[in-house]
């Protein structure tokens, strides 16, 4: 939607004025742009993984979401997906869904084409947990700074737990991602290397590295089709449950449509 608004604008900008046969006749009064910009996304993928871990033991997700922007940079949305890993490590009696709503301020540094991004994140996992365990229930800030194709990003969490890990706060995740468009062709070629850290007493065996490598095919109706290939260094490490790594090298493929 954000494309298609600016496309329009763009067009508006360079069209030629009509004339008039009235020569006292006054111009018409444009509208208003508003400031207010919603736009909405859905989609299939064939397994949901989160900073290298599968969410959905390989299994079918489909995720959505709404975003809010105002033209002064604050945003703010709602994203979910069905997930399966609480209920797969044992940590919950019945959890399926992961609920995501965040807002922030995004922005550029002057016209040094630098652009940077500050916000929150609260995770919310609805569910019956197992007795003696913690909520799953997650709070975030994150920062960011990107430059053209390059982005790095932040994110500590801020609240007591960390995905059901008690004492966790200050608990981090460090990425880089680039995302560079091949020629005219609409694919984007996306590569990620990302870093988590977990605080606490009994979670150093439960730090890893992940990364990802993929590309991305779009069209102008805001349909996007892609795929990508992940690893982690959490072999051998507390993430092996039942003989099953959720950190496993796995390959992903999706369809979106963003609106």
């Amino acid at each position: 939607m954000r494309k298609s608004l600016l496309s329009l604008a763009v067009l508006s900008a360079l069209s030629v004025p009509t004339l008039s046969y009235a020569e006292d006749a006054a111009p018409a009064a444009a509208e208003p742009t508003s400031p207010h910009t919603f736009a909405y996304n859905i989609g299939l993928y064939s397994q949901y993984i989160f900073r290298g871990l599968t969410q959905t033991n390989e299994d079918p997700a489909i995720q959505g979401g709404v975003d809010y922007t105002h033209s002064s940079g604050f945003y703010a949305g709602a994203w979910a997906s069905n997930i399966s890993w609480l209920k797969d490590v044992g940590a919950y009696d019945s959890s399926s869904l992961e609920l995501d709503l965040y807002g922030g301020y995004a922005n550029t540094i002057g016209e040094t084409g630098v652009g940077y991004n500050v916000g929150l994140l609260q995770y919310i996992y609805p569910g019956d947990e197992v007795a003696g365990q913690k909520k799953a229930e997650t709070t975030e800030f994150y920062g960011s700074l990107s430059y053209k194709w390059l982005a790095a990003k932040l994110s500590v969490i801020a609240s007591d737990g960390a995905f059901g890990l008690k004492n966790a706060d200050g608990s981090w995740y460090a990425e880089l991602n680039g995302n560079f468009p091949i020629l005219e062709t609409g694919i984007t070629a996306n590569l990620h290397l990302g870093r988590q850290e977990f605080k606490g007493q009994g979670t150093s065996d439960l730090d890893y590295t992940d990364w990802k490598i993929g590309a991305t095919k779009s069209w102008s109706n805001g349909v996007n089709v892609g795929a990508y290939y992940t690893d982690t260094t959490t072999k051998d490490s507390a993430y092996t449950i039942l003989n099953k790594n959720i950190g496993d090298s796995a390959f992903t493929v999706f369809v979106q449509k963003t609106f």
